[in-house]
């Protein structure tokens, strides 16, 4: 029988239960216990996969193809390990799950209800993972913030199973947040005793008690938090402000987080927790060698959650280069054949991020041209990859009209077209391209120099590719299609033959990226923006390489 953890969040939303959430699991499985991660989302929408990413911030897909919260992303990159449908739940799934039921004549009748109905639904899904025998800790982390009226059907759905279980079986880790006043410079408690205070009145009382606080959190300020919300003192763990998330762990491994969950669930006789590797690349993050500018160019750029992701992938690389990746967000709205040497000066790397829609289209078409045109390092992902393609037949191909038939459904030249399973589908939800497929890698690519092997599996989100159509006249070109889906013959990657590093891909790799296991293709994409630098500072410096030797 599995154990299982609920991580509930009070005060203000985005204090970072998911971090907490996936460090508490990487601190268990580094000590040999098998864990896995639920996020249980509030909101009605049946996915995150049509909200916007000014909403929501990136949408996250497993292999599987479900389309989730971000936070999954963490759990993978903390722990991992691929997560599932399964792993992400809203009310919208829930709800739809149980009226589905009702029109089928499930429940013979009766009057259909939040309690028991809705509940016994969260319940349900809440064990699912826990009760094949494959981990031995579900870690849930419920969405939203205590006291919003959307969050409380899974509120009581966890107090339900808290009745049910046993006593040794359940265990809840509120997070909270202990404000500090800068008027009266002091820490204030006050915020978190309401808050556990209001999740009580819903009959759920925590087992621990996260404090994120911007100062340390003194004895006495512990004692009085132990004492008001109820908790034993050394329940009451301070989390403090990291300059990076990869830290959360190390610091709740000092605070014993760990070892006071296990001792509430019955764990015994783990080992001490095995985290070299972890530290390892700590080190590397915190103590680089030399420095990359990579532009990100994109339209959802203000809100650093739409590309978290990628983001992400660029920690895991620099770590891998032992080199500091500064990202120089650039908006492709703004970007114009008369301003792009301008917007794009001084970088080492040029990133074109996925999205949807025609806004910003044209100056990412611009910006493709100019890495081309100068050499420089270039990775295009899902519509950066279109958009390469576009450049390509407008440029060197000469077909002027070239364009994606999302962005001008009459365009002469679609170059990037509809997938024909794609072209009868109206509904917006789930209708994607989605998850893990394969793709092989052509003999001698830069493709297959990078991933060392010559078939693959990646994630995808899309519903344009590369028309086939004018494949010859691209590979003639000099574009080629380095890897393809084996089923279908969908061009997966195209690359320049004569550019030291220019790849598009119409996945999405940032999404299989971890801490253990850096996504190869920003790893090399680094390397090659560390080695476009050294020899930016030779030309500025024809006696550096001298001196050097």
């Amino acid at each position: 029988m599995a154990k299982y953890i609920f991580v509930t969040g009070g005060v203000t939303s985005s204090l970072g239960k998911g971090i907490i959430a996936a460090s508490l699991a990487k601190l268990m499985q580094a000590r040999g216990l098998r864990v896995t991660i639920q996020k249980f989302d509030p909101y009605i929408n049946v996915d995150p996969g049509t909200l916007n990413p000014y909403e929501h911030g990136e949408c996250f897909v497993t292999d599987d193809g479900a389309e989730t919260d971000l936070d999954l992303g963490h759990y993978e990159r903390f722990l991992n390990i691929p997560t599932s449908q399964a792993n992400n739940v809203t009310t919208g799934r829930i709800y739809q799950t149980v009226i589905n039921k009702e029109r089928e004549g499930a429940y013979l009748g009766k009057t259909v209800q939040v309690v028991p109905h809705i509940t016994d639904e969260i319940k349900r899904r809440m064990l699912q993972l826990g009760q094949n025998g494959q981990y031995d800790v579900v870690i849930t982390e419920i969405g939203g913030t205590v006291g919003d009226i959307e969050s409380l059907p899974f509120v009581e759905a966890v107090r339900q199973l808290q009745w049910e279980m046993p006593e040794e079986d359940t265990l809840v880790v509120h997070l909270t947040l202990i404000p500090y006043l800068k008027a009266a410079k002091e820490l204030k408690t006050k915020p978190t005793q309401h808050s556990v205070r209001m999740l009580s009145q819903e009959g759920v009382h925590p087992d621990i008690v996260v404090c994120r606080t911007e100062k340390p959190l003194t004895p006495e300020l512990r004692r009085k938090i132990a004492l008001f919300c109820n908790v034993k003192m050394e329940a009451v763990i301070e989390a403090a402000d990291a300059p990076t998330i990869y830290e959360v762990p190390v610091l709740m491994m000092r605070e014993k987080l760990d070892i006071i969950a296990m001792k509430k669930l019955n764990l015994t006789g783990y080992n001490e927790p095995e985290l070299a590797k972890w530290k390892e690349f700590l080190d590397k993050l915190k103590y680089p060698k030399s420095k990359v500018a990579i532009g990100l160019i994109g339209k959802y750029i203000e809100l650093q959650d739409a590309y978290k992701s990628i983001l992400e992938s660029f920690v895991h690389a620099g770590a891998m280069n032992e080199c500091q990746v500064q990202i120089i967000n650039v908006h492709s709205e703004f970007i114009t054949e008369d301003n792009v040497s301008e917007k794009l000066a001084g970088l080492d790397g040029l990133l074109v991020a996925p999205g949807f829609g025609h806004r910003g289209v044209e100056g990412k078409i611009v910006a493709v041209k100019y890495a081309r045109d100068n050499k420089l390092p270039f990775f295009g992902i899902c519509l950066g990859m279109q958009m390469a393609v576009i450049e390509f037949a407008r440029n060197v191909l000469g077909l002027k009209s070239a364009h994606s038939t999302e962005m001008n459904p009459d365009t002469p030249e679609p170059v990037i077209d509809l997938m024909e399973e794609q072209k009868k589908i109206t509904a917006k939800g789930g209708t994607m391209r989605l998850g893990a497929y394969p793709c092989d890698l052509k003999e001698g690519s830069l493709a297959m120099r990078i991933y060392g092997t010559s078939s693959i599996s990646e994630r995808h989100r899309h519903r344009w590719e590369f028309n086939n159509k004018y494949l010859d006249q691209f590979e003639k070109a000099g574009m080629m299609a380095s890897g393809k889906n084996p089923a279908t013959g969908l061009v997966e990657i195209v690359e320049l033959k004569d550019h030291p590093f220019f790849i598009g891909v119409q996945y999405h790799p940032e999404l299989k990226s971890t801490v253990e296991a850096p996504q190869p293709i920003f790893v090399h994409f680094i390397k090659a923006a560390k080695e476009y630098a050294e020899k930016k500072s030779e030309v500025k410096n024809p006696l550096l390489q001298s001196e050097m030797i």
